[in-house]
């Protein structure tokens, strides 16, 4: 006869802050729904013992002119839906930082169009 041995004893899974802070940016990629060269989202996070809420930060650059709080409004929901469904870990605490706005003239000049 084989006895079963509870969920709770047979081991644990951990998933460290590094792992959590690249699931956040791809996240912000997500909600963001457009690549930007060179701009990737940067994502730093820190988990509290036992599996409890994550705190994460995460840089992007954003399109100017744009709705800026509309954009960070998603990159948080985002990253909040993200962090559930992938490593089932409560994000309460998402903090957006806008490292940098472009516009398109920018953008065409560095890739050396000339108007």
């Amino acid at each position: 006869m084989t006895s079963v041995v509870p969920a709770a004893e047979r081991g644990a899974t951990r998933i460290t802050e590094r792992v959590v802070a690249k699931l956040a940016a791809q996240a912000a990629r997500e909600a963001l729904g457009r690549p930007t060269p060179g701009a990737r989202p940067s994502a730093t996070a820190v988990l509290r013992p036992t599996r409890g809420p994550a705190r994460i930060r995460v840089a992007v650059e954003l399109s100017y002119p744009s709705d800026i709080g509309a954009q960070c409004g998603a990159v948080r929901r985002q990253i909040v839906l993200r962090m559930k469904e992938l490593a089932d870990l409560d994000a309460p605490e998402v903090a957006v930082d806008v490292e940098r706005l472009h516009s398109a003239e920018s953008r065409d000049a560095r890739a050396g169009r000339v108007r």
